[in-house]
Formats: structure tokens, C-alpha cells, sequence
């Protein structure tokens, strides 16, 4: 039996729950935002602030140049995380594997409850009648045999639509659908494929796997799978015994090195890519492990352990630079090097940006975003751009995703 997997994603959240709780701003231009200066962000705006082309990003001027009647309102943290908090107690209520990525959306594994095709479309049905009455908020319901086809789904129909795709149905609808619409791909992979003749899934998923190889690396294999409509990633639960333990990266080198820089080169980019991935998952972690390979194939470790948790790039590089003094200097040139993240927490505010307190999250947040649109290292901290100008990273290796491990 295939697997049925719901994704529902709460519309505009912020700006809906300020309209439920406020019968004023209700069928108006909303956004929220992180404060009230005239250059902040909006972290939200509401569907009739949409319709004037305002949308997340945005500055704050900006937005009010489209739509001067627009109204912002400071965002209410507290607020959004206690409504998430009984989002997430409410969907348990219909699944016992409910598995929050972030505040305002969430995987539902409802396999063993709905147990038939047939059934699929009463249960969504069920389900955002529920949310719209216990809740009083709008959302959109995608079911399907997998994750990443029931996040597709719940975007197909916005706001407060409802998307079932049936397994007969995922062939049919690949071929026609464009190739961004499937998330993880950005205007810089969507721009690289079309130049290989790749606009539909359907043609992602007949692409011959050489010649992605040969112009993705190993993320060419996942386009390819993506573009099948294929994905294994199950629905976890908190307290899952699968959930992650570490995060890492591990890149080797084009030739062994002796120089420390070079290798601090590195260990920067993959610092950007652990704290990336942490992020992603809402995660933060307290023990960093360096990892190098020296010319003789022999692997070394050290630990260094943080007063508190973390996912800052910086801090994550700053911390494998200090293991690294361990070996200074290098008994033998290097030829790999990694760094890895565990002791892992769910970092509950991650996606909420107020306060001086959050100005790293607002600017991690923004950095990932504009390299998911654009592309990998599209902005990435001013070190790992000097080094590859001057050549260190030449040519540029892949880094290998390489610590996700589960527990035992």
C-alpha cells in the first residue's frame, strides 16, 4: 500500500491570526513585520496585501509605495508560538506521527488512520473543518503518497484549498508541472536546467542522470528523483528514534595542502552549510567536531563544546578553527577536512525574528533564502568569496553530506 501523507500549511499565518484576533484589520492589506522602522521587513502579509504585489522580504517602504493604505503591525512572538503549540495539538489528535518544519506547517503520516485512497478525501475534508473551527485560521491540505508530493499539493491551492494526488495521478501531472514548483529548486537551478532543456518535472525525471551529474554533482541524482516524483523521507515525531543526532558536512581537497588558511578556507563553507541545514530543521546543537584526514588516509577528531546551543555559521567555523590548533602544525599535509554538529535541540523560535536578540536569526534567515532562490553561495560570508578569488577553492569540490546520523 502506498503511504498517504498530508502536508497542511497555515495561510499567511501571522497576518491571519492578527485579523482573527483583531475584527478591524479583517479583509484588509496586513503585514507584519519585525518592528515599525521604515526599513524593516515583512515577515508576513496578508492575501488582500498580495494583491497590490506586496510579499515577504519586502522593506516596509517598499510595501506602503504599492499599497499606501497598507496597515503594518508589530509582530506578537508569544502570540504565534502559543496558536503553533495548539496547531501542533490538534493535528496529533488525528495522527499519532505529526512532524512540525516549521511554525505554520506540518507533515501528518495518515497511512494507518485513513488506510484507503478512497477515504483520503473526507479525512482532508475533516481536517481543515476542524482547524477552521477550533483554530479560526485558514489553511491549505495536500495529500499524497509522499512528502515532497504533499508539500506540492498544498501549494496548488491557496488560500484554504484542499489538493489530492493520487498515485495514478503523479505521471500525468509531473509532466506539466514547471520544475520551480517543487520545493528546494530556485531560480538558479530552474535557470541551469531550462538551459539543458529541463522546464517540467516530467522532463527532470526523463533527464539522462550523466548529464546532471555532470552539472549538479551528487544534488543531480536528488533533482532527477525529485522530477520522478520519488521520496523516501518519513513523517518523525519529536521524540522519533530516528530523529537526527548530528549534522555535518566533509569536503576533500583537489590536492593535499599544508597551509592552515586553506584549510580554514573550507571549513568556513562547510560551517555555512551545517548552520544552514540546522536552520532547515529548526535545530541547534552544543558539541562541534573537527574532522581531518592527513596525506596517510590517517582520520583525526577533536571536540569543542559551547556554553549554549547554536547554529551560527561563525560560531560553528570559530569553534573548529579552535579544535583545529590541536594539530598546529599539521604532522602530515591534509587532504579532508569536516565539521559536525550534535547534541542537538529543536529551536522553537527559530522562525520568529523581533527584537535585537534576533538580528543574527533575521540575517541567517535572509542569507538562506536568497541562496535557495538564486543559488549555493549566492551570499556567503566575505572570507569563503576572498578565497575563492584567490583561487583556493579551485576547482570546487562538492561537499559531501555526511553526518545524519540516527539514534540507536
Amino acid at each position: 500500500m502506498n503511504n498517504i501523507i498530508f502536508h497542511i500549511d497555515m495561510n499567511a499565518y501571522f497576518a491571519s491570526i492578527e485579523q482573527r484576533d483583531n475584527p478591524f484589520l479583517r479583509h484588509k492589506p496586513v503585514v507584519v513585520v519585525g518592528d515599525m522602522s521604515r526599513r524593516s521587513v515583512i515577515l508576513t502579509a496578508s492575501y488582500e496585501a498580495r494583491g497590490f504585489g506586496i510579499h515577504t522580504g519586502m522593506l516596509l517602504h517598499q510595501a506602503k509605495k504599492l499599497c499606501p493604505h497598507v496597515i503594518p503591525i508589530e509582530g506578537h512572538y508569544s502570540r504565534y508560538m502559543d496558536v503553533s503549540a495548539q496547531i501542533q495539538e490538534l493535528l496529533i489528535s488525528f495522527s499519532d506521527r505529526v512532524e512540525m518544519s516549521s511554525c505554520d506547517e506540518a507533515y501528518l503520516d495518515m497511512t494507518y488512520i485513513v488506510k484507503s485512497w478512497e477515504n483520503v478525501r473526507q479525512a482532508a475534508e475533516n481536517l481543515h473543518k476542524t482547524v477552521l473551527n477550533q483554530i479560526s485560521l485558514p489553511c491549505s491540505i495536500g495529500a499524497a503518497p509522499n512528502k515532497l508530493l504533499a508539500k506540492l499539493g498544498s501549494d496548488r491551492e491557496k488560500p484554504n484549498g484542499i489538493t489530492l494526488i493520487l498515485p495514478e495521478d503523479i505521471k500525468p501531472l509531473l509532466d506539466k508541472t514547471p520544475v520551480e514548483d517543487l520545493c528546494g529548486i530556485g531560480d538558479k537551478t530552474k535557470k541551469s536546467l531550462e538551459a539543458l532543456g529541463i522546464v517540467t518535472c516530467g522532463d527532470l525525471g526523463r533527464a539522462d542522470f550523466e548529464t546532471l551529474y555532470t552539472r549538479f554533482g551528487i544534488w543531480g541524482h536528488w533533482l532527477k528523483r525529485m522530477g520522478q516524483g520519488l521520496d523516501e523521507a518519513i513523517v518523525h515525531r519529536p521524540d522519533d528514534p530516528g530523529t537526527v543526532k548530528s549534522v555535518g558536512h566533509t569536503t576533500t581537497f583537489p590536492q593535499n595542502t599544508w597551509d592552515p588558511q586553506v584549510v580554514q578556507a573550507y571549513l568556513l563553507m562547510l560551517s555555512e552549510k551545517v548552520g544552514k541545514r540546522l536552520r532547515q530543521g529548526h535545530l541547534k546543537g552544543r558539541v562541534v567536531s573537527l574532522t581531518l584526514r592527513f596525506s596517510d588516509y590517517r582520520f583525526v577528531s577533536k571536540q569543542t563544546t559551547t556554553q549554549e546551543h547554536t547554529h551560527d555559521d561563525v560560531e560553528i567555523y570559530q569553534m573548529g578553527v579552535r579544535a583545529m590548533r590541536y594539530w598546529d602544525p599539521f604532522p602530515k599535509s591534509v587532504r579532508l577536512v569536516g565539521i559536525a554538529v550534535s547534541q542537538l535541540i529543536k529551536d522553537k523560535r527559530e522562525l520568529f525574528l523581533w527584537g535585537v536578540y534576533d538580528k543574527n536569526r533575521a540575517l541567517f534567515q535572509v542569507m538562506d533564502e536568497i541562496n535557495d532562490k538564486y543559488g549555493r553561495r549566492t551570499l556567503c560570508h566575505a572570507a569563503v568569496k576572498i578565497a575563492e578569488k584567490a583561487g583556493i577553492f579551485h576547482p570546487p569540490i562538492p561537499p559531501q553530506k555526511a553526518i545524519t546520523r540516527p539514534r540507536k
